[in-house]
């Protein structure tokens, strides 16, 4: 003979078996809609890109140029920086294009040296760099820049320099201080390269 309480506990734990069974059973029936299933793929943050309205650079430097209006003028305050070392900084985008600029004084070796610095810089992130083109720009006054543009997850997507081959030489490097993964950011990086062009396209030295 049964004991009453174990039979009614061997019944309760039977039911309990059969309710997880109908419930795994159903979990695992195929509807048409779960069929037609895909996984979305990873998107990323969206980045609303202005119309551009460029002004004039106005601070006593030997250069001048327009630069948009989105974008900041700043000194470059690291500890090697020399007189007329800028920022271009865009705080919508946490990006800033760096600028350099040095004297000449007539001395053909010493631009030589520089144009060299530009080529080791841009060759540093060639590990990281899935690719680097290299373009020649001339501007309307007939002025040759050299345009760096570095594809893949490096710290810089473009440089480029230019120079009157006498008295002046400008360098300049675009960054972004954010996590954004360069395919992400490719809009924004193109945005701003319009703004490159149009900053050298508009240079004037300053006599």
């Amino acid at each position: 003979m049964i004991h009453q309480k174990g039979f009614f506990h061997q019944i309760s734990a039977g039911l309990l078996a059969c309710t997880f069974l109908v419930f795994g059973l159903s979990s695992c029936r195929k509807t048409k809609d779960d069929s037609d299933f895909l996984p979305k793929p990873k998107g990323f943050n969206r980045i609303d890109l202005p119309s551009t309205h460029y002004v004039q650079l106005l601070e006593n430097h030997p250069y001048t140029f327009q630069y948009s209006s989105q974008a900041i003028i700043k000194p470059d305050t690291v500890a090697w920086a020399e007189p007329h070392w800028i920022y271009v900084y865009y705080p919508a985008y946490k990006a800033m294009i760096q600028l350099t600029y040095k004297s000449l004084n007539n001395d053909p070796t010493k631009l030589s040296r520089l144009i060299d610095d530009a080529y080791k810089l841009a060759a540093k992130h060639s590990q990281k760099a899935s690719s680097i083109q290299n373009s020649i720009l001339t501007t309307p006054k007939g002025e040759k820049v050299m345009l760096m543009r570095l594809e893949g997850e490096v710290p810089t997507y473009l440089q480029f320099y230019t120079t009157d081959s006498t008295k002046h030489y400008l360098r300049g490097a675009l960054y972004f201080n954010t996590a954004l993964k360069s395919d992400s950011l490719e809009p924004v990086i193109e945005y701003l390269k319009k703004d490159v062009i149009k900053m050298v396209n508009t240079l004037q030295w300053k006599q």
